[in-house]
């Protein structure tokens, strides 16, 4: 699983729900650009990665499993 994959399995999830990342960030109580493309690197290059516990709130508020979101990385 690669930082690309994580963040495609963000972007499919957010798809799924029919809304867009920020939409989706919003929904969940989070910060809405948190997940914006602009934020998964760093300014030196370094990759950032989503935190666990954002991705907790967006099965938490989306009612989805783990498995789920896992199921978004092949997508």
């Amino acid at each position: 699983m690669s930082h690309e994959d994580i963040w495609q399995a963000i972007d499919n999830f957010a798809f799924q729900h029919k809304m867009s990342c920020s939409g989706l960030a919003r929904f969940s109580g989070l910060d809405p650009t948190i997940f914006n493309k602009s934020k998964r690197w760093s300014k030196y290059g370094q990759p950032r990665w989503p935190s666990t516990n954002s991705i907790a709130k967006i099965l938490n508020s989306t009612g989805k499993t783990l498995h789920d979101f896992i199921k978004c990385i092949a997508k």
